[in-house]
């Protein structure tokens, strides 16, 4: 047996004594307690049904109707939302007036938002808190104010991992 058979060969034991001592030691799931809510980009605390039930609910687009109770709940303009979405204001009011849903790319964006606005609280403790620092320039995130970043997928991905640190106790 030659040095890099060794290697392989231990490294597979290893593995394999690491994973008995896994299902040695895990838990079965309480079905009593609580899930902590389900954040999609990050896929913590999810399961297989809660993602599917969000890809359905973006296929299917966010009604106007459903729309306006998010958007009640948060410090955003209109226009901050025609911005997030790529619409005017008057796509907006047009989609309002119709009842109309939105279309997949767009209802995908509104449900990522409030999945961050839903990280952000529980992050700072409260909707307010998080408000205040979406407003505030930050040195983590290349000294830019955290709205900015929320017009597309990549940006809300960025603000997500920047909840993650603070969650943490990582900030810099």
């Amino acid at each position: 047996m030659d040095k890099n058979e060794f290697f392989k060969d231990k490294s597979r034991i290893f593995v394999v004594d690491k994973i008995a001592d896994m299902k040695k030691y895990s838990q079965k799931e309480d079905k009593n307690t609580v899930n902590e809510p389900m954040f999609v980009y990050g896929y913590s605390h999810s399961d297989d049904r809660g993602i599917y039930s969000i890809i359905d609910k973006i296929n299917r687009g966010v009604s106007f109707s459903s729309f306006e109770n998010i958007i009640k709940k948060y410090h955003f303009t209109l226009q901050n939302w025609a911005d997030f979405l790529h619409i005017s204001t008057k796509t907006l009011s047009r989609y309002q007036k119709e009842d109309k849903s939105f279309d997949a790319l767009q209802s995908e964006r509104i449900l990522q938002i409030e999945i961050l606005q839903q990280k952000g609280a529980e992050v700072f403790g409260n909707q307010e808190n998080f408000s205040i620092w979406l407003e505030t320039e930050n040195l983590a995130l290349g000294k830019r104010v955290p709205r900015s970043l929320m017009n597309n997928s990549f940006g809300i991905q960025l603000l997500m991992d920047e909840l993650t640190r603070i969650e943490h106790g990582v900030l810099a």
